[in-house]
C-alpha cells in the first residue's frame, strides 16, 4: 500500500501556459487604462440657488480650498468635483453679483458622493463670505452594504491605538479582529487603497502613524468589485495629503508616570511623534510626513526585568509624501512607509527561563508612485505602482550558529527552566504591484470603475523549527520524538484582477442598483513532486518520489449585485449578494520539504500543497435604515454567509496515536467549511456637539468543522475523531453590545466613553484525572461543548484643549482602558481553569492601563 503526498518543489519560466497567456492579457489591460487608486477618493457634487428665487445659478464656480480642484455648474445649477481625496475640506463658491459662500467641514468618504447645496445671497458690494458649516446626511443612499467610516477627528477623540482597536468598535466584530463569523486572516488591510499585508502569515504588516490617518473605512458587508482577495471585511487607511499652509505637531505618550512601588498597572510605554505638514511649491508642490516611536516592557514587565534591560519591545513608524498637483487636471504622488520592530516573546511556562525564547524582529518598508489625469469631462486615469519589502527574522546570528540546546523541565513538567527553543527563521517578501483604474461618471446616472492590477512576488523563507510532542491536554511527552516543523523555499508566484462596477441612480434622490464582476487569478509557479510512503516495517515508512507535476494556475469569477431605495420620507432600504475569494497565505503553498530531503527520507510534520483552491464566501445582506429624528438613525442588517473552501490538514500517513512520536505525513487540503448567520442593530446620533454616539446590538451564530489550518491533524494526533458535524466556533459570539458616548464633561473636557460586552464565547470541556487521561473515558469528544464568561470593558478618554498665542494649541488627555479593572476571561483550559493548570494570567485579558500624553500643534 502506498499513500501519496503533495510538497511544493521550484519555480518555472514563463511559457505558453494559460497562466502565461492570462499575465500577457492582463498587461495589456494595464496598457489600455489606468487606474485610480481604489478606494481612496470620493466625489463632491451638489446644486448652487439663488436663495430667494430658488432658481439654478448658472456658471457659479466652485472651489476646494487648499487644492487646485474646482468646476462650474451647468444650466441646472449641478456641479460635481470628482477624484476628491478622502478627508475634510472647506468648500468656496462665487458668483458675480452674489455674496461668496465658504462652507466648512466637508467630509468626503471614500467611494461615496458627497452633496453640497449652496444657497446664495444678492449684493451690490462687496463683502465677506457667509461661512456656513457643512450637514453630514445621516443616511448614505448610495451604499447598499454595511460601512462604517471613523475620520482623524473622532479617531483623535477615541481611546484606541492601532487600526485593530478601531475595527473592534464596530458591530458584528471580536476583540481579537474576527469579522462576522470569520477568521481575522479573512480581513484585508488597505493602505491608501493598497494592501499592506503580510503574504506569508497573514495580518497587517504594521502601525501606521496615528497622525498619518485621514480617515479609516470598514466594510464589513457588500463590498463592490473593486475589492479583492478578501472574505468577511476590508479596512481602507486613507493617509493625510500635503497641505499649502505649514503644520507642524508633536506628540508624547506614556503609561508609567509613577514610580514601579506606587503603579503596577503599566506597561512601561513610551511613545514620541512628530508629524508636518507644508507648501514646497505654493498651491503645487506639497509635503506630509508623520514618524512615531514607541518603546515598552510589556504587560509582563515583571518577569522580563530579572532576565533583560528595558525596552523588550521597540517600534519606529514612519509615512511621508510628496504630492504634485501642476494644474487640477494632473496629479502625481509619491509616498513612502516603513517599520521597524524589535521583540521578544513571552510564555507563562518560560517565566523562569526567558531567554531561552528566541529574539525576533521585523523591517518593512513600502514605496508607491502614482500619476493621474483628468483625461476628459468625468474621466480619471492614474497609474499607481509600489514595491513592498519585508524582512521577518527569529533568533539570533545565522543558520549555521544554532544551538541546540534541549529543553529542562521542573519535576511536575509544568515549566520550562532550562535549554531554549529550536526555532530560527529568515523570511523575505518581495511584492511589485501595479495597479491601474478608470473612474467615469460623464453618463448622467452612472459612476463606473474599471480596474486591473498585477502582482509580482518573490518569496523566500529558511525555516529551523523543532517542537516536543504535547498530548491534548497539553502535557509534554519527553520520551517522544521531536516534531520537525523546518522547511526552505523560494518561489516567484504571481496573481493578478481585473474588475467592472457600475452604480446607476434609478431616479434622483431615489433608488440605486450597482452591478460589478470581478476576476481574479494566481499562478502558483510551483511543481510539486509525487510522494508516495511505502511502509517497509509497522510504525515505519520509506518516502519515494515517483514524479512531479505542475501545480495548476487557479481563477474565478465573483459576481457583486446590490440595490437601494427610498421607502418613504426617513426610510431605506438595500439588499446585496456577493461571492468573495481570498487565495490561501502562501506558506499553506509552499511550506514543506525540498526534494533533496525528500529522497533522503526526511520527514516534515506538515507539508504545503501549491494546488489550494482559493477559499470562498457566499453572503446575503438585507438592511433598513430610519431616520428616527433630524440627528438620529436606527438600521436593521440581516446577513447570512457560508464559507467554503477553508484550508485544513489533511493525514496522508495512517499511524496509530499510541506509537511513540510516529506523527506521520500531513498536507493541507481545502476540506472545511462553516456558515454564520446575524442580525445587527445599530442606533447613532452623529449630529450634534452636546453628545453624540452610538450602540449596538450583534446576534450572531458562527458554526464549522475546522477553526483553524490544522486542527484535524491534531484531532487524529491526539486520538479524537474529527467532528462529525458542524460545531461553535472559539470565536462564536452569540450577543454582543458596544456603545460609545462623545460629549463635554464639565465644560471643558471633551469625553468618550466605550462600554464593550459579549456573551460567553466557546471552549472545549474534556477534563483530565492526571494531564495524560480523561477524568471520564466514556465521555465522547466534542468540540466547543462549554462556554467561558462573558466580557465587559469600559475604555475611556478624556482631553482638554489650551490655546497659546493665536497659532498654538496644546492638548491634554488621559486615555483609560478596562478603567474598572474587571477579569475578563481570554481562555480556559479543558478542566475548566482559567489560565490551565500554571494558572496563567494570560488567561485574563489586559486588566487597567492608563495613557496619559500630551500634543502640541501649530
Amino acid at each position: 500500500m502506498s499513500v501519496t503526498g503533495n510538497i511544493v518543489i521550484f519555480s518555472q519560466p514563463l511559457g505558453n501556459s494559460c497562466a502565461d497567456r492570462a499575465l500577457i492579457t492582463t498587461v495589456l489591460c494595464l496598457v489600455l487604462f489606468h487606474a485610480l487608486t481604489a478606494g481612496t477618493n470620493g466625489i463632491i457634487e451638489g446644486v448652487v440657488r439663488d436663495k430667494e428665487s430658488r432658481e439654478p445659478l448658472i456658471g457659479a464656480t466652485v472651489i476646494v480650498v487648499g487644492t487646485v480642484m474646482g468646476g462650474t455648474t451647468d444650466d441646472q445649477g449641478r456641479f460635481r468635483i470628482s477624484s476628491v481625496r478622502a478627508g475634510v475640506y472647506d468648500v468656496r463658491v462665487s458668483y458675480l453679483g452674489y455674496r461668496t459662500v465658504l462652507v466648512r467641514g466637508v467630509s468626503v468618504l471614500a467611494d461615496l458622493r458627497t452633496t453640497v447645496n449652496v444657497e446664495m445671497d444678492r449684493t451690490s458690494i462687496e463683502m465677506e463670505a457667509v461661512e456656513v458649516r457643512a450637514e453630514r446626511p445621516l443616511i448614505q443612499r448610495e451604499l447598499a452594504g454595511t460601512s462604517f467610516n471613523v475620520g482623524a477627528g473622532k479617531m483623535d477623540l477615541l481611546p484606541v491605538s492601532t487600526v485593530q482597536e478601531v475595527l473592534s468598535l464596530q458591530p458584528g466584530t471580536t476583540l481579537e479582529g474576527n469579522v462576522r463569523g470569520g477568521k481575522t486572516t479573512e480581513v484585508v488591510y488597505l493602505v491608501d487603497g493598497l494592501p499592506f499585508m503580510d503574504v506569508l502569515g497573514g495580518g497587517i504588516t504594521a502601525s501606521i502613524p496615528r497622525s498619518a490617518i485621514s480617515g479609516i473605512t470598514m466594510q464589513t458587508g457588500g463590498f463592490d468589485a473593486e475589492y479583492g482577495n478578501a472574505q468577511s471585511g476590508v479596512v481602507n487607511i486613507v493617509t493625510r495629503m500635503g497641505g499649502n499652509e505649514p503644520r507642524w505637531s508633536i506628540r508624547y505618550e506614556r503609561d508609567s508616570w509613577l514610580p514601579d512601588s506606587w503603579l503596577q498597572e503599566q506597561n512601561k510605554l513610551i511613545e514620541a511623534e512628530v508629524a508636518g505638514t507644508g507648501p514646497l511649491v505654493q498651491d503645487k508642490l506639497s509635503f506630509f510626513t508623520a514618524n512615531v516611536v514607541q518603546s515598552q516592557d510589556t504587560r509582563w514587565w515583571q518577569d522580563f526585568r530579572r532576565q533583560f534591560d528595558s525596552p523588550i519591545v521597540s517600534d519606529v513608524n514612519g509615512l511621508t509624501k510628496l504630492e504634485y498637483m501642476p494644474s487640477a487636471l494632473h496629479r502625481v504622488s509619491l509616498q513612502a512607509l516603513y517599520s521597524l520592530r524589535d521583540w521578544r516573546d513571552y510564555e507563562f511556562s518560560w517565566r523562569f527561563n526567558l531567554a531561552g525564547l528566541p529574539e525576533r524582529s521585523r523591517r518593512a518598508l513600502r514605496g508607491t508612485i502614482s500619476y493621474g489625469v483628468n483625461a476628459a469631462e468625468g474621466l480619471w486615469l492614474t497609474l499607481t505602482a509600489s514595491g513592498f519589502y519585508q524582512h521577518s527574522k527569529i533568533g539570533e546570528g545565522a543558520k549555521e550558529d544554532i544551538i541546540f540546546d534541549p529543553y529542562e523541565y521542573d519535576f511536575f513538567l509544568r515549566y520550562i527552566v532550562k535549554g531554549r527553543r529550536m526555532w530560527w527563521a529568515d523570511t523575505r517578501q518581495l511584492i511589485s504591484t501595479g495597479k491601474l483604474e478608470a473612474s467615469f461618471d460623464g453618463i448622467d446616472e452612472h459612476s463606473m470603475k474599471f480596474g486591473a492590477e498585477i502582482n509580482f512576488y518573490d518569496l523566500t523563507s529558511d525555516l529551523v523549527k523543532y517542537e516536543p510532542q504535547k498530548n491534548y491536554f497539553g502535557r509534554t511527552l519527553p520520551a517522544a520524538p521531536l516534531l520537525n516543523y523546518s522547511n526552505a523555499y523560494a518561489y516567484q508566484p504571481r496573481s493578478g484582477s481585473m474588475y467592472i462596477q457600475d452604480k446607476v441612480q434609478v431616479a434622483l434622490e431615489g433608488s440605486i442598483l450597482s452591478v460589478g464582476f470581478r476576476w481574479d487569478w494566481l499562478d502558483p509557479r510551483a511543481e510539486r513532486p509525487i510522494v508516495e510512503f511505502i511502509p517497509t516495517v509497522p510504525g515505519e515508512y520509506q518516502q519515494v518520489v515517483s514524479g512531479k507535476t505542475r501545480a495548476r494556475f487557479k481563477h474565478q469569477f465573483s459576481p457583486r449585485l446590490s440595490y437601494s431605495a427610498p421607502f418613504g420620507p426617513s426610510t431605506f432600504v438595500f439588499v446585496n449578494f456577493g461571492q468573495y475569494f481570498q487565495f490561501p497565505l502562501f506558506d499553506y503553498l509552499y511550506s514543506g520539504q525540498r526534494p533533496e530531503q525528500i529522497a533522503l527520507g526526511a520527514k516534515n510534520v506538515q507539508a504545503g500543497n501549491p494546488d489550494l483552491q482559493a477559499e470562498r464566501t457566499v453572503s446575503w445582506e438585507f438592511g433598513m435604515k430610519y431616520g428616527l429624528s433630524t440627528n438620529a438613525v436606527g438600521s436593521v442588517t440581516y446577513f447570512r454567509k457560508r464559507m467554503l473552501n477553508q484550508v485544513d490538514a489533511k493525514t496522508l500517513v495512517a499511524f496509530d496515536s499510541k506509537y511513540a512520536g510516529d506523527f506521520g505525513f500531513a498536507s493541507y487540503v481545502n476540506n472545511a467549511e462553516a456558515k454564520v448567520e446575524g442580525l445587527e442593530v445599530v442606533i447613532s446620533r452623529e449630529v450634534d456637539e452636546k453628545l453624540r454616539g452610538s450602540m449596538s446590538y450583534s446576534y450572531m451564530v458562527t458554526e464549522g468543522i475546522s477553526e483553524y489550518v490544522d486542527q484535524k491533524i491534531n484531532f487524529e494526533q491526539w486520538g479524537f475523531p474529527p467532528a462529525a458535524k458542524p460545531f461553535p466556533l472559539s470565536w462564536d459570539q452569540r450577543h454582543t453590545l458596544k456603545g460609545d458616548a462623545e460629549f463635554l464633561a464639565f465644560g471643558f473636557l471633551r469625553t468618550n466613553c466605550i462600554i464593550l460586552y459579549n456573551s460567553a464565547r466557546p471552549y472545549t470541556y474534556y477534563p483530565t484525572r492526571d494531564g495524560f487521561t480523561s477524568l471520564d473515558t466514556s465521555k465522547v469528544f466534542l468540540p466547543n461543548n462549554a462556554r467561558m464568561r462573558s466580557v465587559v470593558f469600559v475604555n475611556m478618554k478624556m482631553s482638554m484643549e489650551l490655546s497659546i498665542g493665536a497659532e498654538r494649541k496644546v492638548t491634554v488627555y488621559a486615555d483609560a482602558r478596562n478603567i474598572v479593572n474587571k477579569m475578563n476571561v481570554r481562555w480556559m483550559d479543558s478542566s475548566g481553569r482559567i489560565g490551565g493548570e500554571l494558572k496563567d494570567p494570560g488567561g485574563y485579558y489586559d486588566p487597567r492601563r492608563v495613557r496619559v500624553g500630551l500634543e502640541m500643534r501649530w
